[in-house]
């Protein structure tokens, strides 16, 4: 087992790099699993990686093969099978815990790093996506009108020679602004709020991030359970949002910076809710108070929608927010 006599940091990014071999069709080197461990979220370079992947050869989970890379041996498979799912609950939280600690924007100046999803599709189908990403970008359900266009030079993402990179600020971004503004924030459910002549009403649909081995959004963006494009044409449908918990005694300081970043466009609020037991129907702890915002990776999903072959990543990395252009 990978937990044997390992540092929780350590177990889960070997967990991690043994995941990235066992997707590769090939064998993988340490500079392309260090990329890889970025997108998701890792602060990790290539000489890191590879002292991950040491022990992954002694532990017989991973092998060699000539100067291509690594592979997965049939152990590392089992293990993936059998034994990883206790650790992998709660991994989608840990990777939102790591990403809002490096979530640095200053909402005074807009300058720093926010959380971005980010998609990729084909360059032909560019420009009709990107106009359904501005329809959703100039609606009362936005987080952000700024995206970052990611081309085949970015050093920070790697896009393939057909494809064009899109990112969106995601709204576990507002959750790094409270953090970093002295708020406590427990990032608690991924949902559907269902949305009736253009209010929201109530979530029909929640799972909480340390309960689950997937990101929540990603499991009913599979599932094809939204309805974004028909809730922007007729103000009815269920689009993608969270739900957060705050201190009681935080509301107001926290209403204050939700509006000064407000003011440098990152926002999404749905509700800040009053000291009680639910936010849309979404439950809340005793002592807390709810904080409700609309996903930033509803607009990805709205090209989706429209029919045009994109692949979606939520919650994906980090970008300087000055990066970005406004939509």
């Amino acid at each position: 087992m990978i937990s044997t006599n390992t540092d929780p940091q350590v177990q889960r990014k070997l967990t991690e790099i043994l995941r990235i071999i066992n997707e590769s069709d090939n064998a993988i080197g340490a500079r392309i699993i260090a990329d890889k461990m970025r997108e998701r979220g890792y602060k990790i370079g290539e000489r890191g990686v590879r002292y991950h992947l040491r022990i992954l050869d002694e532990r017989g989970l991973t092998s060699r093969e000539g100067y291509s890379g690594r592979i997965i041996t049939d152990n590392g498979i089992r293990e993936l099978e059998d034994g990883l799912i206790g650790h992998r609950v709660g991994f989608v939280i840990t990777t939102i815990d790591e990403l809002v600690y490096n979530t640095d924007i200053d909402i005074n100046t807009g300058e720093g790093n926010v959380i971005v999803n980010t998609a990729l599709v084909d360059k032909d189908d560019f420009d009709e996506a990107i106009d359904i990403i501005a329809s959703l970008c100039n609606s009362p359900y936005s987080i952000s009108p700024y995206v970052r266009i990611l081309e085949e030079d970015n050093q920070d993402i790697k896009i393939p020679e057909d494809k064009v990179g899109i990112a969106t600020v995601c709204s576990i971004t507002i959750d790094g602004i409270l953090a970093h503004n002295g708020i406590p924030v427990n990032t608690k459910y991924g949902g559907l709020v269902q949305i009736h002549d253009a209010r929201p009403a109530c979530f029909s649909d929640l799972i909480m991030y340390t309960g689950t081995t997937i990101d929540p959004m990603k499991i009913f963006i599979n599932k094809r359970m939204t309805s974004i494009m028909e809730t922007l044409d007729t103000g009815s449908g269920k689009l993608l949002a969270n739900l957060r918990e705050i201190p009681v005694s935080a509301r107001d300081h926290a209403i204050e910076v939700l509006e000064k970043a407000r003011l440098i466009d990152i926002y999404g609020v749905i509700e800040v809710g009053q000291p009680g037991p639910s936010v849309l129907g979404g439950p809340i702890n005793a002592g807390k108070i709810g904080v409700s915002l609309y996903a930033g990776v509803n607009s990805l999903v709205a090209v989706d929608e429209r029919g045009i072959d994109i692949s979606i990543h939520p919650i994906s990395t980090i970008t300087r927010f000055k990066d970005m252009t406004r939509l």
